[in-house]
């Protein structure tokens, strides 16, 4: 299993979204689609009786999982999901990277166009039908290996010039991580202060993780719209995660917290499965801020 898994809300589509995605992209699958129960709901989720809850689904070995949240949150770029195409070991690779960005430009919106650019022979950055950003890059094959998708923090607006301190407070907060490459800018640049990291990522309990500070202004930052899941073997390890990736009160809920950057983050049980189909589970869950094993 996987420790930590990006999560996408959706606005009612999630099943459609998560549809789409394994249509579009390789080696793709649906793994599981869990409901919403059908009685107990509060008052503000009795329309979502009995409907998709969340949608598990793997895009080229990367596992997600898709919530049915409602309009709450809305994707922006800050968060985005790089994904690569190696000539190296596939030959077709430009020619995937191209249909892909077709599929995904499709009714969306193109943030920085398919071309050259210095750092890559064929890129593009693309906000798609839902509004969830990729970049899209044809990579180095000389260069070191990385999963196909890679999930990217951009950082500007209240977090700007902090995606150097955000890597080095992941490295310390997660055990078997590792720096991988770390490139700074050489001088300021648009809103980049000299010394801010153009590009650098981690692996984090083996996922890898990409951050950068941008250097142009950005009218929005990290919400829930794409949070993090981190499973915990026991109660003891919940805690800890909690106590260090929890540090704004109010947005602690259900097992969700944000940190110090603004990325939300769920510290949820491994057993989640078995816990939620305990009687009144679902309500008890509602109740929790953090959550305690025993209180399911």
């Amino acid at each position: 299993m996987q420790k930590i898994v990006p999560n996408l809300w959706f606005d009612r589509n999630a099943e459609e979204a998560a549809t789409f995605y394994t249509s579009v992209f390789p080696d793709a699958r649906i793994v599981d689609t869990v409901r919403y129960p059908t009685e107990g709901l509060p008052d503000f989720q009795q329309d979502f009786a009995g409907e998709v809850l969340t949608v598990e689904f793997e895009l080229a070995g990367q596992p997600f999982t898709a919530i049915n949240g409602g309009p709450v949150f809305s994707f922006t770029p800050a968060s985005s999901f790089f994904v690569g195409f190696d000539t190296g070991k596939d030959p077709q690779a430009r020619e995937q990277l191209d249909a892909l960005w077709a599929a995904l430009a499709d009714g969306g919106e193109v943030l920085m166009p398919l071309g050259e650019y210095p750092f890559s022979p064929h890129y593009g950055w693309v906000q798609d039908r839902y509004g969830l950003s990729w970049q899209l890059m044809l990579g180095n094959p000389e260069g070191d290996w990385r999963p196909t998708i890679v999930p990217c923090l951009l950082f500007g607006d209240t977090a700007q010039n902090r995606a150097g301190e955000a890597l080095d407070y992941y490295l310390s907060v997660f055990p078997d991580s590792r720096r991988g490459q770390l490139v700074h800018y050489p001088e300021t640049t648009g809103t980049a202060a000299a010394g801010a990291v153009m590009y650098g990522d981690v692996e984090l309990a083996g996922v890898w993780i990409a951050a950068m500070d941008s250097s142009a202004p950005q009218p929005s930052t990290f919400n829930e719209a794409v949070s993090y899941t981190v499973t915990c073997a026991d109660q003891a390890e919940i805690d800890r995660y909690w106590a260090q990736l929890s540090k704004v009160p109010e947005a602690e809920q259900c097992g969700w917290c944000k940190d110090q950057f603004g990325v939300s983050w769920q510290i949820i049980p491994a057993d989640m499965g078995t816990l939620m189909a305990r009687p009144n589970a679902y309500q008890h869950m509602l109740a929790m801020k953090k959550l305690v094993i025993d209180a399911f």
